[in-house]
């Protein structure tokens, strides 16, 4: 009898300390989810940029068969914002010498199979699992569907594989600013970018900031940019 009740003790010993650890990790992951969500972008850039380019003017183009649309144009008055910020201007219909800024920017999805190992009650999966399912000889844990421990009981938690499946977006901008008088590339950057926020518009703001952070730079140089993300931004 003695026995029994040692066992019995340490059984509920055990899984109070699984309670309260399941509690901590419970609030661990409600604290990460409340911290800020961060865009993270791998930026290359080439270029020759010139040490006299002065106050040059700048002016858009499209690339080759790219309609214009308005979400073009928004984008256009991101890199706008960030052009004036470095010393250019745009070019008046009158300019001469002038800068030519083209860009693409695109984004694509694949899907993400993730398998992580899980503490389960063992009667997880079975007509028996669910709350206030209990064993009169022992009582009701409020942790697990089924409450029968002993040395042979089958309620105590084992670990199972949980599949999680997700969304993973890729995003691209490539941007290019050229001579205008003879076409030749000054500056070509490519802003890399991935994360489970497939929308655009809404990426495209640290995108472009990205891409001007260390405006010229170092030609052939890559480097790892975070941000802040305000999706309401």
């Amino acid at each position: 009898m003695r026995e029994s009740s040692t066992q019995l003790l340490n059984s509920r010993f055990f899984f109070e300390i699984m309670k309260v650890t399941a509690l901590f990790i419970t609030m661990l992951c409600l604290l990460c989810a409340g911290c800020a969500t961060k865009i993270r972008t791998e930026v290359t850039a080439f270029h020759q940029w010139p040490e006299d380019i002065g106050e040059k003017c700048f002016r858009f183009v499209q690339p080759g068969g790219t309609p214009s649309s308005l979400e073009r144009e928004n984008y256009e008055r991101l890199i706008r914002t960030e052009l004036v910020r470095v010393g250019l201007k745009e070019a008046a219909n009158s300019d001469k010498h002038i800068l030519e800024v083209s860009f693409n920017a695109s984004v694509s999805a694949r899907e993400v199979r993730v398998i992580e190992k899980v503490l389960v009650d063992s009667w997880y999966g079975t007509p028996w699992y669910g709350p206030g399912y209990y064993s009169p000889f022992w009582g009701a844990w409020s942790g697990y569907g089924a409450s029968f421990y002993g040395p042979f009981s089958p309620g105590i938690p084992v670990v199972r594989e949980r599949e999680h499946r997700y969304t993973m977006f890729y995003r691209e901008l490539k941007l290019t600013i050229s001579d205008g008088d003879n076409g030749q590339p000054l500056f070509e950057t490519t802003v890399l970018s991935e994360g489970k926020e497939g929308n655009l518009p809404r990426v495209m703001p640290y995108m472009v900031r990205s891409a001007f952070a260390d405006f010229p730079g170092k030609s052939g140089k890559s480097s790892v940019i975070e941000m802040k993300f305000d999706p309401a931004e």
